[in-house]
């Protein structure tokens, strides 16, 4: 049952380390073209070229 003591404020911390990183993320604008990212991971790099 003690371990619950540690075991509860690291679930915590790393929900909110998460938490604070997709917030990050959001309000550095990482998810806003997701369609274009998707289009340049499989777009031809001899087509762009030309």
């Amino acid at each position: 049952m003690t371990v619950i003591i540690y075991l509860l404020p690291v679930a915590l911390f790393l929900g909110l380390l998460g938490l604070g990183a997709f917030l990050w993320c959001l309000k550095d604008h990482q998810y806003d073209d997701l369609k274009g990212a998707a289009y340049r991971a499989v777009m031809d790099q001899d087509a762009a070229e030309d």
